[in-house]
């Protein structure tokens, strides 16, 4: 389990109008809430967010939440809202953590090894999931699931009920779903060059030459009439 910790501060105001004054100050509005307790508005510092979660996968790390210096909550960051363009944190959901109760979390799948189809037989192994949803105790928190493909072979698959999971771990993602599958790479088809001698000219036009002989000026026949 993978934990950090965040200071923030307590917040009275709410509404737009605060939380654009506390963006502009270099802070982000955010709300920490879960069971048993009243929601709660903090105040973050802008810089030290964004530095937390460039080291960070926020979705499977606990954050202790530090107010004036002293641990106040164990929370997972639920959302995270970003202005649409210039991506920047508009606002941040923290969930607090109860001792015994579970959570529900996506956790990253990590592939080991490389599939026997891709090594011998030149085939491409297909990622279909790359995150798995669980329910488990927030101090189990895996970082990551790993999945073997070492022995996969080409047109077999690797399904969620073949993944072995840490003790404790629920998976809440349906067993038939597939993970991955090794399939053979569709075969390239390359275009052949037209040949410029094959294709079969056009009936050569000739213009007739007197009105008296091939009728009406500038008219137009083709080169095997004008021999006969």
């Amino acid at each position: 389990m993978a934990t950090a910790t965040l200071p923030a501060k307590f917040r009275d105001t709410a509404g737009k109008g605060a939380a654009r004054k506390l963006r502009a100050v270099g802070e982000v509005p955010a709300i920490i809430y879960g069971h048993g307790r009243d929601p709660q508005s903090l105040a973050i510092n802008t810089y030290t967010l964004e530095r937390m979660l460039e080291k960070v996968s926020y979705k499977t790390t606990v954050i202790e939440v530090e107010i004036a210096g002293v641990p106040t909550a164990r929370t997972l960051i639920r959302e995270i809202q970003r202005h649409p363009f210039k991506r920047h944190i508009l606002h941040v959901d923290f969930q607090e953590l109860i001792v015994g109760e579970k959570v529900t979390v996506r956790v990253p799948l990590v592939f080991v090894g490389t599939a026997e189809g891709v090594r011998t037989g030149g085939g491409i192994l297909d990622q279909v999931m790359h995150e798995m949803e669980i329910s488990v105790d927030p101090s189990n928190i895996p970082n990551h699931i790993d999945v073997d493909v070492t022995s996969l072979v080409i047109g077999h698959s690797i399904h969620v009920s073949d993944i072995k999971v840490p003790d404790g771990v629920e998976v809440l993602d349906e067993a038939s779903s597939t993970v991955c599958v090794c399939s053979i790479p569709k075969e390239v088809v390359e275009e052949v060059p037209v040949d410029a001698a094959a294709v079969p000219a056009e009936p050569e036009l000739i213009r007739k030459a007197k009105e008296d002989e091939e009728g009406a000026e500038g008219e137009a026949v083709p080169a095997e009439e004008k021999k006969k």
